[in-house]
C-alpha cells in the first residue's frame, strides 16, 4: 500500500517537474524562435532520463521505467522543436549527435563490457552521479540571485515540483533500500529548500526594474 502511494506520488510529481518545460515549448511554438530558451537542460535531462530508464529496465522497476520513458519522450520533443526553430542548426545538431553517441557508447559498455553481476551496481552509480551533478549545476544561478538580490532567474513552480519529486523519490528509495535512488535525490531537496529561502529573502515583488539614470 505504502509503495503504491509513493509510486503514484513519484510519478505525478516528476511528470509535473518535466511539464514545466512545456512553457518553453509553448514559447517556441508561439514565437517560432528559441530566443531566451536554454538548450543544454533539455539535452542533459534527456540523457539522465535515458540512463534511469536503463536502470529501471535492468532492475525491473515499473515506476522508474514509466517516469523516465515519459520524461525522455518529452525532452526529445523539446529538443526536436528547438532544433526546428533554431537558426544555428549545426551546433545544436552536433550536440544531439554527441548525446546519441554517448547513449550508444554507454549502452555498449554496460551490456557488453560490464559483467552481468555488477551491471546494475555500476549503472546505478553512474545514474546517481549524473543526477547529483544536475541538481548541483544550478548553484551558479543561486549565487547570481544572492549577488543581484533578485529571484527573476528562478522558477517557483519548478522549485515546488523539484522538492516534491526529490522528497518522494528519496522515500521511495528508502522503502526499496536502494541507495542509488535515495542518495541522488537528497541534493534536490537541499537545493529546493535553498531556493525557497531565496524566494523568501528576495521576493519577486521587491525586484525593482532597471531604470537609466537621467542625463
Amino acid at each position: 500500500m505504502v509503495m503504491s502511494v509513493l509510486a503514484g506520488v513519484c510519478l505525478a510529481a516528476t511528470l509535473a517537474m518535466f511539464a514545466t518545460g512545456l512553457s518553453d515549448l509553448r514559447q517556441m511554438l508561439a514565437t517560432k524562435s528559441v530566443e531566451n530558451i536554454q538548450f543544454l537542460p533539455f539535452l542533459t535531462t534527456d540523457a539522465n532520463n535515458l540512463s534511469w530508464l536503463g536502470y529501471g529496465c535492468l532492475k525491473g522497476d515499473g515506476t522508474v521505467v514509466t517516469v523516465n520513458a515519459i520524461g525522455a519522450a518529452l525532452q526529445t520533443l523539446y529538443i526536436l522543436v528547438y532544433l526546428y526553430y533554431s537558426p544555428a542548426k549545426r551546433p545544436v545538431l552536433l550536440q544531439v549527435l554527441l548525446l546519441l553517441a554517448v547513449v550508444v557508447t554507454g549502452y555498449g559498455y554496460f551490456t557488453v563490457l560490464v559483467d552481468s553481476g555488477t551491471r546494475l551496481t555500476q549503472l546505478g552509480l553512474f545514474c546517481s552521479v549524473f543526477t547529483i551533478s544536475m541538481y548541483l549545476s544550478p548553484l551558479a544561478d543561486l549565487a547570481k540571485v544572492v549577488r543581484s538580490k533578485s529571484t527573476r532567474c528562478l522558477s517557483f513552480p519548478l522549485t515546488v515540483t523539484t522538492l516534491v519529486a526529490s522528497s518522494s523519490w528519496t522515500l521511495y528509495g528508502l522503502q526499496l533500500h536502494d541507495l542509488y535512488i535515495t542518495v541522488p535525490n537528497v541534493p534536490g531537496i537541499i537545493t529546493s529548500l535553498v531556493r525557497f529561502w531565496l524566494f523568501q529573502q528576495y521576493r519577486p515583488e521587491q525586484d525593482k526594474p532597471y531604470s537609466p539614470l537621467p542625463a
